[in-house]
Protein backbone atom coordinates (compact mmCIF):
# COMPACT_ATOMS: atom_id res chain seq x y z
CA UNK A 1 0.00 0.00 0.00
CA UNK A 2 1.35 3.37 -0.94
CA UNK A 3 2.33 5.92 2.01
CA UNK A 4 0.25 8.80 2.37
CA UNK A 5 1.62 12.22 1.29
CA UNK A 6 3.02 14.01 4.09
CA UNK A 7 2.57 17.90 2.75
CA UNK A 8 -0.05 19.27 0.27
CA UNK A 9 1.04 22.73 -1.78
CA UNK A 10 -1.96 24.96 -2.01
CA UNK A 11 -2.14 27.84 -4.41
CA UNK A 12 -4.55 30.39 -4.07
CA UNK A 13 -5.30 32.16 -7.18
CA UNK A 14 -7.33 34.77 -9.03
CA UNK A 15 -7.38 35.22 -12.61
CA UNK A 16 -4.12 33.96 -13.05
CA UNK A 17 -4.11 31.41 -15.34
CA UNK A 18 -1.03 31.70 -17.12
CA UNK A 19 0.61 32.45 -13.81
CA UNK A 20 -0.68 29.16 -12.76
CA UNK A 21 -0.14 27.09 -15.47
CA UNK A 22 3.95 28.10 -14.89
CA UNK A 23 3.70 27.31 -11.52
CA UNK A 24 2.49 23.88 -11.31
CA UNK A 25 4.55 23.09 -14.37
CA UNK A 26 7.87 23.53 -11.99
CA UNK A 27 6.11 22.06 -8.74
CA UNK A 28 5.66 18.86 -11.47
CA UNK A 29 10.22 19.55 -12.14
CA UNK A 30 10.06 18.46 -7.83
CA UNK A 31 12.64 16.00 -6.16
CA UNK A 32 10.47 15.39 -4.14
CA UNK A 33 7.03 14.55 -5.60
CA UNK A 34 4.98 12.83 -3.20
CA UNK A 35 2.58 15.67 -2.03
CA UNK A 36 -0.58 17.28 -2.97
CA UNK A 37 -1.37 19.95 -4.91
CA UNK A 38 -4.76 22.03 -3.91
CA UNK A 39 -5.47 24.95 -6.02
CA UNK A 40 -8.46 27.32 -4.19
CA UNK A 41 -9.72 29.40 -6.97
CA UNK A 42 -11.18 32.44 -5.90
CA UNK A 43 -13.81 33.24 -8.29
CA UNK A 44 -11.91 33.52 -11.75
CA UNK A 45 -13.26 34.06 -14.93
CA UNK A 46 -10.56 33.80 -16.68
CA UNK A 47 -10.68 29.87 -17.42
CA UNK A 48 -8.09 29.11 -14.38
CA UNK A 49 -10.31 26.42 -12.93
CA UNK A 50 -9.56 24.47 -16.07
CA UNK A 51 -5.93 24.24 -14.98
CA UNK A 52 -4.85 20.65 -15.23
CA UNK A 53 -1.47 18.75 -14.74
CA UNK A 54 0.20 15.16 -13.66
CA UNK A 55 0.27 15.97 -10.13
CA UNK A 56 -2.51 14.81 -7.85
CA UNK A 57 -4.35 18.01 -8.42
CA UNK A 58 -7.75 19.29 -6.44
CA UNK A 59 -9.45 22.10 -7.54
CA UNK A 60 -11.30 24.37 -5.24
CA UNK A 61 -13.61 27.01 -7.28
CA UNK A 62 -15.05 29.30 -4.81
CA UNK A 63 -17.66 31.68 -6.22
CA UNK A 64 -16.26 34.83 -5.52
CA UNK A 65 -13.28 36.42 -4.68
CA UNK A 66 -12.57 35.92 -0.78
CA UNK A 67 -9.04 37.13 -0.97
CA UNK A 68 -5.77 35.66 0.41
CA UNK A 69 -6.95 34.69 3.37
CA UNK A 70 -10.26 33.93 3.00
CA UNK A 71 -8.56 31.27 0.41
CA UNK A 72 -6.02 30.22 1.99
CA UNK A 73 -8.38 29.25 4.88
CA UNK A 74 -10.92 27.24 2.41
CA UNK A 75 -7.41 25.33 1.71
CA UNK A 76 -6.88 24.55 5.33
CA UNK A 77 -9.84 22.85 6.01
CA UNK A 78 -9.10 21.29 3.22
CA UNK A 79 -6.08 19.82 3.82
CA UNK A 80 -5.49 16.20 5.57
CA UNK A 81 -1.65 16.03 5.64
CA UNK A 82 0.57 16.75 8.59
CA UNK A 83 2.52 19.32 6.63
CA UNK A 84 0.99 22.23 4.00
CA UNK A 85 2.89 24.47 2.05
CA UNK A 86 1.34 27.81 0.80
CA UNK A 87 2.36 28.87 -2.27
CA UNK A 88 1.96 31.94 -4.48
CA UNK A 89 0.83 31.63 -8.39
CA UNK A 90 3.47 34.00 -9.56
CA UNK A 91 6.34 31.89 -8.57
CA UNK A 92 8.67 29.10 -10.27
CA UNK A 93 10.05 26.81 -7.77
CA UNK A 94 13.32 25.08 -8.16
CA UNK A 95 13.43 21.49 -7.93
CA UNK A 96 14.52 20.56 -4.29
CA UNK A 97 11.27 23.57 -3.30
CA UNK A 98 9.12 20.87 -1.55
CA UNK A 99 12.22 18.78 0.03
CA UNK A 100 14.14 21.63 1.38
CA UNK A 101 11.07 23.03 2.99
CA UNK A 102 9.75 19.76 4.78
CA UNK A 103 13.45 18.96 5.97
CA UNK A 104 13.68 22.29 7.20
CA UNK A 105 10.39 22.13 9.67
CA UNK A 106 11.37 18.58 10.93
CA UNK A 107 14.35 19.84 12.83
CA UNK A 108 12.16 20.64 15.69
CA UNK A 109 8.99 19.88 16.78
CA UNK A 110 9.05 23.49 18.12
CA UNK A 111 9.18 24.87 14.16
CA UNK A 112 5.87 26.58 13.26
CA UNK A 113 6.94 27.65 10.13
CA UNK A 114 9.67 27.86 7.77
CA UNK A 115 10.03 30.03 4.56
CA UNK A 116 12.02 29.34 1.15
CA UNK A 117 14.35 31.93 -0.45
CA UNK A 118 12.49 34.15 -2.37
CA UNK A 119 14.46 35.70 -5.54
CA UNK A 120 13.19 38.68 -7.12
CA UNK A 121 12.19 36.92 -10.63
CA UNK A 122 13.52 40.11 -12.66
CA UNK A 123 16.66 40.25 -11.31
CA UNK A 124 17.87 36.66 -10.25
CA UNK A 125 20.86 37.36 -8.33
CA UNK A 126 18.83 39.74 -6.11
CA UNK A 127 16.75 38.17 -2.48
CA UNK A 128 12.63 38.86 -2.90
CA UNK A 129 12.01 38.23 0.82
CA UNK A 130 14.06 36.10 3.03
CA UNK A 131 12.06 36.34 6.07
CA UNK A 132 10.25 39.23 7.68
CA UNK A 133 11.43 41.80 10.53
CA UNK A 134 8.92 43.38 12.78
CA UNK A 135 9.45 46.34 14.52
CA UNK A 136 8.46 48.54 17.08
CA UNK A 137 7.59 51.06 14.72
CA UNK A 138 4.76 48.83 13.34
CA UNK A 139 6.03 48.10 10.01
CA UNK A 140 6.72 45.15 8.86
CA UNK A 141 9.81 44.82 6.56
CA UNK A 142 10.96 41.95 4.49
CA UNK A 143 14.33 41.02 5.33
CA UNK A 144 17.05 41.47 2.34
CA UNK A 145 15.22 42.54 0.11
CA UNK A 146 17.02 43.69 -3.14
CA UNK A 147 20.41 42.66 -2.01
CA UNK A 148 22.57 39.70 -3.77
CA UNK A 149 21.40 35.86 -2.76
CA UNK A 150 25.08 35.24 -1.17
CA UNK A 151 24.52 37.33 1.66
CA UNK A 152 21.43 34.89 2.53
CA UNK A 153 22.47 31.63 2.70
CA UNK A 154 22.84 30.76 6.05
CA UNK A 155 19.70 29.03 7.20
CA UNK A 156 18.27 30.99 10.85
CA UNK A 157 15.24 32.26 12.69
CA UNK A 158 13.08 34.81 11.74
CA UNK A 159 10.24 37.31 12.74
CA UNK A 160 7.94 35.24 10.83
CA UNK A 161 7.60 33.94 7.36
CA UNK A 162 6.20 35.01 3.92
CA UNK A 163 3.41 33.17 2.99
CA UNK A 164 4.02 33.65 -0.59
CA UNK A 165 6.27 30.18 0.39
CA UNK A 166 6.18 28.57 3.21
CA UNK A 167 5.82 25.52 5.04
CA UNK A 168 3.31 24.96 8.47
CA UNK A 169 2.48 22.40 10.57
CA UNK A 170 -1.11 21.80 9.81
CA UNK A 171 -2.24 21.14 13.28
CA UNK A 172 -0.06 23.95 15.15
CA UNK A 173 -2.31 25.89 12.77
CA UNK A 174 -5.27 24.98 13.07
CA UNK A 175 -4.48 25.33 16.80
CA UNK A 176 -3.12 28.98 16.11
CA UNK A 177 -6.70 29.58 14.60
CA UNK A 178 -7.12 30.74 11.26
CA UNK A 179 -6.06 33.53 8.90
CA UNK A 180 -7.88 36.80 10.16
CA UNK A 181 -10.29 37.66 6.99
CA UNK A 182 -10.33 40.88 7.82
CA UNK A 183 -7.23 41.30 6.90
CA UNK A 184 -8.23 40.20 3.22
CA UNK A 185 -4.73 40.27 1.98
CA UNK A 186 -1.00 41.89 3.13
CA UNK A 187 0.21 41.39 6.70
CA UNK A 188 -1.80 38.40 7.62
CA UNK A 189 1.35 36.05 7.43
CA UNK A 190 3.06 38.18 9.99
CA UNK A 191 -0.09 38.24 12.07
CA UNK A 192 -0.20 34.63 12.03
CA UNK A 193 3.71 34.22 12.93
CA UNK A 194 3.52 36.78 15.99
CA UNK A 195 0.56 34.65 17.27
CA UNK A 196 3.03 31.51 17.07
CA UNK A 197 5.68 33.16 18.41
CA UNK A 198 3.52 34.35 21.78
CA UNK A 199 2.85 30.82 22.25
CA UNK A 200 6.66 30.08 22.12
CA UNK A 201 7.15 28.47 18.86
CA UNK A 202 9.66 29.28 16.11
CA UNK A 203 9.99 30.65 12.51
CA UNK A 204 12.50 30.23 10.68
CA UNK A 205 14.46 30.70 7.31
CA UNK A 206 14.98 27.96 4.84
CA UNK A 207 17.50 29.27 1.99
CA UNK A 208 17.92 25.49 0.36
CA UNK A 209 14.47 26.13 -0.49
CA UNK A 210 14.15 28.47 -3.56
CA UNK A 211 11.67 30.35 -5.37
CA UNK A 212 11.52 33.16 -8.00
CA UNK A 213 8.60 35.31 -7.32
CA UNK A 214 7.20 37.88 -10.04
CA UNK A 215 5.51 39.85 -7.16
CA UNK A 216 2.49 42.05 -7.32
CA UNK A 217 0.93 40.10 -9.66
CA UNK A 218 -2.51 40.46 -8.23
CA UNK A 219 -2.59 43.98 -7.38
CA UNK A 220 -0.49 45.23 -10.31
CA UNK A 221 2.35 47.41 -8.50
CA UNK A 222 4.44 47.19 -6.08
CA UNK A 223 2.85 50.73 -4.21
CA UNK A 224 -0.67 51.57 -5.74
CA UNK A 225 -3.76 53.01 -3.73
CA UNK A 226 -5.06 49.62 -2.69
CA UNK A 227 -2.36 48.11 -1.32
CA UNK A 228 -1.18 51.06 0.63
CA UNK A 229 -4.95 51.46 2.22
CA UNK A 230 -5.18 48.09 3.07
CA UNK A 231 -1.27 47.38 4.65
CA UNK A 232 -2.30 50.68 6.58
CA UNK A 233 -4.98 49.44 7.91
CA UNK A 234 -3.86 45.73 8.64
CA UNK A 235 -0.97 47.13 10.39
CA UNK A 236 -3.42 48.82 13.44
CA UNK A 237 -5.30 45.30 13.53
CA UNK A 238 -1.40 43.46 13.76
CA UNK A 239 -0.92 45.98 16.80
CA UNK A 240 -3.99 45.80 18.05
CA UNK A 241 -4.05 42.13 18.05
CA UNK A 242 -1.14 40.73 19.34
CA UNK A 243 0.64 43.40 21.85
CA UNK A 244 -0.84 43.62 25.41
CA UNK A 245 -1.68 46.84 26.62
CA UNK A 246 1.61 47.31 28.03
CA UNK A 247 3.34 46.38 25.07
CA UNK A 248 1.47 48.68 23.25
CA UNK A 249 2.40 51.89 25.53
CA UNK A 250 6.14 50.88 25.31
CA UNK A 251 5.97 51.05 22.22
CA UNK A 252 3.52 54.04 21.29
CA UNK A 253 6.07 56.43 20.96
CA UNK A 254 7.90 54.72 17.84
CA UNK A 255 4.33 53.60 16.79
CA UNK A 256 3.77 57.04 15.73
CA UNK A 257 7.06 57.76 14.40
CA UNK A 258 6.24 55.41 12.23
CA UNK A 259 2.69 56.64 11.03
CA UNK A 260 4.41 59.40 10.81
CA UNK A 261 7.62 58.12 8.09
CA UNK A 262 5.28 56.30 6.28
CA UNK A 263 2.91 59.19 5.66
CA UNK A 264 5.76 61.15 4.24
CA UNK A 265 6.70 58.18 2.24
CA UNK A 266 3.65 57.38 0.57
CA UNK A 267 2.83 61.90 0.13
CA UNK A 268 6.21 61.39 -2.16
CA UNK A 269 4.36 58.21 -3.79
CA UNK A 270 0.57 59.96 -4.19
CA UNK A 271 -1.14 57.77 -1.32
CA UNK A 272 -0.85 59.46 1.43
CA UNK A 273 -4.70 60.10 1.65
CA UNK A 274 -5.30 56.18 0.88
CA UNK A 275 -2.52 55.68 3.62
CA UNK A 276 -3.89 57.59 6.35
CA UNK A 277 -7.57 56.70 5.52
CA UNK A 278 -6.45 52.91 6.35
CA UNK A 279 -4.75 54.03 9.68
CA UNK A 280 -8.07 55.27 10.65
CA UNK A 281 -10.27 52.33 8.92
CA UNK A 282 -7.51 49.89 11.28
CA UNK A 283 -8.07 52.29 14.35
CA UNK A 284 -11.73 52.15 14.39
CA UNK A 285 -12.33 48.56 13.28
CA UNK A 286 -10.08 47.49 15.89
CA UNK A 287 -12.93 46.48 18.12
CA UNK A 288 -13.96 43.84 15.38
CA UNK A 289 -10.80 42.21 15.90
CA UNK A 290 -10.35 39.72 18.36
CA UNK A 291 -7.14 39.95 20.65
CA UNK A 292 -4.58 36.93 21.28
CA UNK A 293 -5.57 36.26 25.22
CA UNK A 294 -2.81 37.57 27.39
CA UNK A 295 -1.61 35.11 29.68
CA UNK A 296 0.93 34.84 32.29
CA UNK A 297 2.64 32.12 31.48
CA UNK A 298 3.71 33.49 28.09
CA UNK A 299 5.68 36.58 29.38
CA UNK A 300 8.60 35.18 28.73
CA UNK A 301 7.74 34.91 24.91
CA UNK A 302 6.09 38.71 25.41
CA UNK A 303 9.95 39.81 26.83
CA UNK A 304 11.84 37.57 23.54
CA UNK A 305 8.97 39.52 20.80
CA UNK A 306 9.83 42.74 22.28
CA UNK A 307 13.66 42.37 22.36
CA UNK A 308 12.78 41.68 18.57
CA UNK A 309 11.05 44.45 18.02
CA UNK A 310 13.82 46.66 19.37
CA UNK A 311 16.41 44.81 17.38
CA UNK A 312 14.57 45.01 14.08
CA UNK A 313 14.44 48.60 14.83
CA UNK A 314 18.42 48.98 14.54
CA UNK A 315 18.85 46.10 11.37
CA UNK A 316 16.32 48.28 9.31
CA UNK A 317 18.21 51.64 10.01
CA UNK A 318 21.20 50.10 9.66
CA UNK A 319 20.16 49.07 6.00
CA UNK A 320 20.52 45.10 6.94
Amino acid sequence: MASQPEVTVIIPNYNGKKLLENCIQTLERQTCTDFKLLVVDNGSDDGSTEVTSSLDLTMLALKENTGFCGAVNEGIRHADTPYMILLNNDTEVLPEFVEELLAAIKKSDRIFSAGAMMIDYHDRGRIDNAGDYYTAFGWAVARGKGKPLADFNRPCRVFSCCGGAVIYRTGLLREMGPFDERHFAYLEDVDMGYRAKIHGYINCYAPGARVYHVGSATTGTRYNEKKGFLAARNSMYLIYKNMPFLQLLINLPLILSGILIKSLFFLKKGFAGEYLRGIGAGITGCRGCKKVRFSWKNLGNYALIQLALWGNVIRILAGR
